[in-house]
């Protein structure tokens, strides 16, 4: 049989792709129409309930995302709902311009706006991923790791706010698996504190709380603090004089994120990685933050950030700036998982929050449970965020 001409070869290689483009959508899935919302408010814990978001299509498919720590649930809903209306009809495929359309409402309503806008953008993408037999990573450039490392956040859960109570959960988080641990052991400071000794008193049982844990976990592990920006620069200086001997993973949002310049002056005096950003909705909201220098590694948060697109936008613009990315996010397992797919994708990710010890019935949220080995996630291979919520468990803990 005589050889088959090279150029033949090429033609019937490359046939099948010319007749179907690349990215084309299986039949039907362009049509699909955005038809439904569904909410559900889960009880937690005295730091807050998780709202998660499922939205459903005209052909029956399903997307969901989370909606938590945005404001008062009642009122958190009703603004999902009305955003919703602006979506209802349209395609799954028009998230840039929902965003565009959306953009003056989201300001408007600050927090509450930004996580209604990310819980349906969040839904969104899963609905994608589903429609097109693909898992939310690869709609994004494809993942880069298997496995996302978390730290466990212990602060939600502790009610013992001494160093033997953060101490106690700590331990908890090492024996589950994980490597890095953080805590904000100021959060019990009272605002505008203005008298020097009480402002001792408080840093004095931070520190002491944070070397409770840093016991805890030995030099083998991670510590990371949380500040909550609690201290104005002088005092914030001064916290990481004296907190530079634990050796921290970083230390986070030291003083309020305005005037900038204070958080840019901590990160050149602090003498370790700072982190910081968690507040902050879109990338034209990090782009000063960025450029200004206030931190080593940014935070956007799935829910507060802008969703999942946003996310990989933020990235990209600290990406350019040299900087890491670290999501915050201490919320439900929907959101943890969408944050997931987004972290497996960037070539400057370093380690994603998971919200530790709140409830002892996480895993029963979602289908299948978070899948978490040795402190790290592993985002699921299946279509969408590849996993569906459990109304049995929602139902038994519904608010």
């Amino acid at each position: 049989m005589p050889p088959i001409p090279r150029r033949s070869l090429i033609h019937a290689a490359w046939a099948p792709l010319a007749a179907a483009p690349l990215g084309a959508a299986p039949p039907g899935a362009a049509r699909l129409r955005i038809d439904r919302l569904e909410t559900f408010v889960v009880k937690v814990n005295q730091r807050g309930n998780w709202v998660l978001v499922r939205l459903g299509t005209s052909d029956g498919l399903t997307g969901i995302g989370d909606a938590s720590h945005g404001a008062n649930d009642a009122a958190q809903v009703a603004l999902i709902r009305q955003f919703f209306e602006r979506l209802k009809g349209h395609g799954i495929f028009e998230i840039e311009r929902f965003r565009q359309d959306l953009a003056g409402d989201i300001v408007r309503h600050g927090r509450p706006g930004a996580v209604a806008w990310s819980a349906l953008e969040q839904c969104l993408w899963d609905i994608r991923g589903k429609a097109l037999d693909l898992p939310v990573y690869d709609l994004l450039g494809g993942r880069l790791r298997e496995r996302v490392r978390n730290y466990a956040n212990i602060n939600r859960s502790v009610t013992d706010r001494t160093p033997a109570g953060f101490a106690a959960m700590a331990e908890k988080a090492v024996a589950a698996g994980f490597d890095a641990v953080k805590l904000a052991p100021f959060d019990g400071m009272p605002s505008n504190l203005r008298a020097e000794d009480e402002i001792r008193r408080y840093m004095d049982l931070g520190i002491d709380c944070a070397a409770a844990v840093r016991k805890v976990l030995g030099d083998s592990r991670d510590l990371l603090v949380d500040v909550h920006s609690h201290f104005d620069l002088a005092h914030g200086l001064e916290l990481a004089r004296r907190i530079r001997p634990l050796n921290l993973f970083w230390l986070e949002e030291v003083t309020p994120a305005e005037p900038v310049t204070d958080l840019a002056a901590i990160r050149k005096g602090a003498g370790m990685t700072t982190a910081g950003g968690e507040n902050i909705y879109g990338v034209k909201g990090f782009y000063p933050y960025i450029t200004a220098g206030a931190v080593d590694v940014v935070m956007p948060d799935i829910k507060y950030g802008g969703g999942v697109w946003e996310m990989k936008k933020i990235a990209a613009l600290a990406e350019g700036a040299g900087l890491k990315v670290s999501p915050h996010g201490p919320a439900s397992p929907v959101g943890n998982i969408a944050a997931a797919h987004v972290c497996a994708t960037l070539p400057n990710f370093l380690i994603l929050e998971f919200s530790f010890g709140e409830v002892p019935w996480r895993a029963e949220l979602i289908e299948p449970a978070e899948e978490l080995s040795r402190g790290c996630l592993i985002p699921s291979a299946r279509p969408g965020f590849g996993v569906t919520l459990n109304e049995a468990a929602i139902g038994r803990h519904a608010a």
